[in-house]
């Protein structure tokens, strides 16, 4: 069988951030307005005031400390708390576009390719800016590359998808080099007033280049082992945007056409699920967990990722076996695994074997078992 391998990553991130405390400041404003102006409703028991936040609150509910976003301003802005992200003539390059080709320079390089040596660009992304032209076939033409493109969504376990996707192309033959980018601009469809999840996502964009072995170049190479991906249809997670909106007007600004999640439900049947896949996983490549040297895992929730590979590996795992960048980046869907991967394997040698792992909406659950060539 055809060894096929990940030869570079990339990784693009947003100028601006948004730390916990500017963040809720918003929010608070926002919430001391909203109660001003229901104040006689309020007083009334019509309806329930909304609560403040805190950055306390934040960090303890999710691990996260800050965000990267693609526009401070608007979201910061108490009468508006939407990115101010102006829409672009169709000959320019779209948002999307623009952070893929930053993402995709740094996995070239990473994996010693030219534009020419790539044949096939996946996009595998929660959200795409437009229904088409396909954002990969954009991406495509922006970087000259030859060949054919096409998005996909599995939500935040797209990255994942995207690479088992990537692999079965390059072993079948229809591919000879895949580039897979995630440009993820989760601050468009994040409610940043709704005090249960104003703080979870931020913007950023990853690529991935997958390519046999025998054609790789680079001095840093992960064999694929093995992917298993695994989806159970839940509401639990779900975001209602779409074209078909416009046909019921009645429906227009309700919350769930923005991410909606039952948190505690989503806790509750995701980690075990996760773990057992994992664990199942291992199982049948008769590798033991001890064997492993690092899980990189999706950047949603802090306390998740702790119970996941506290079950895989049967105790608590040390910080660098299970590294976080949810702190730094907050939940950014698709990329949060693949950007710990990206940053995580500095002290990888020869041998050193490692999970990549996305789950999410869907429910969908994507494991991804790496080999350090």
């Amino acid at each position: 069988m055809t060894e096929i391998v990940i030869s570079g990553t990339g990784l693009y991130t947003p100028r601006d951030s948004i730390s916990n405390e500017e963040l809720v400041e918003s929010f608070n404003a926002f919430v001391e307005l909203y109660n001003a102006d229901n104040a006689d409703a309020i007083a009334a028991g019509d309806m329930p005031p909304l609560q403040p936040s805190s950055a306390e609150f934040i960090e303890k509910a999710s691990g996260i400390k800050s965000r990267f976003v693609m526009n401070k301003d608007g979201i910061l802005d108490p009468l508006r708390m939407t990115p101010n992200l102006a829409e672009r003539p169709n000959e320019a390059q779209s948002i999307q576009c623009e952070m893929a080709v930053a993402a995709a320079a740094e996995a070239l390089e990473q994996a010693g390719k030219r534009p020419e040596d790539i044949d096939a660009v996946i996009v595998a992304a929660s959200n795409m800016q437009r229904a088409y032209p396909a954002m990969a076939v954009e991406i495509q033409e922006a970087l000259g590359i030859t060949g054919y493109g096409f998005d996909m969504n599995v939500a935040c376990s797209s990255a994942t998808f995207g690479i088992q996707q990537a692999r079965d192309m390059v072993a079948t033959g229809s591919a000879r080099c895949v580039l897979m980018l995630n440009p993820e601009i989760c601050s468009g469809h994040l409610n940043f007033r709704d005090r249960d999840s104003h703080f979870i996502f931020g913007d950023v964009c990853t690529a991935v280049i997958i390519e046999p072995a025998s054609s790789a170049t680079s001095a840093e190479q992960y064999t694929i082992i093995d992917s298993k991906l695994q989806t159970v249809y839940s509401n639990n997670i779900r975001n209602n945007f779409g074209f078909l909106n416009r046909c019921d007007e009645s429906g227009v600004g309700q919350p769930d056409k923005l991410f909606v999640q039952e948190g505690r439900k989503v806790f509750k049947e995701v980690c075990p699920a996760v773990a057992s896949q994992i664990s199942e996983q291992l199982a049948r490549l008769d590798i033991a967990p001890d064997q492993l040297k690092r899980m990189w895992l999706h950047q949603a929730n802090l306390s998740m990722n702790q119970l996941i590979s506290r079950r895989v590996l049967g105790r608590d795992a040390a910080p660098e076996e299970a590294p976080t960048i949810l702190d730094e980046y907050a939940n950014t869907s698709s990329a949060g695994s693949v950007i710990a991967f990206h940053k995580h394997r500095a002290d990888m040698v020869t041998g050193d074997l490692g999970v990549l792992c996305s789950f999410g909406a869907g429910y969908s659950i994507g494991s991804v078992v790496l080999k350090k060539r």
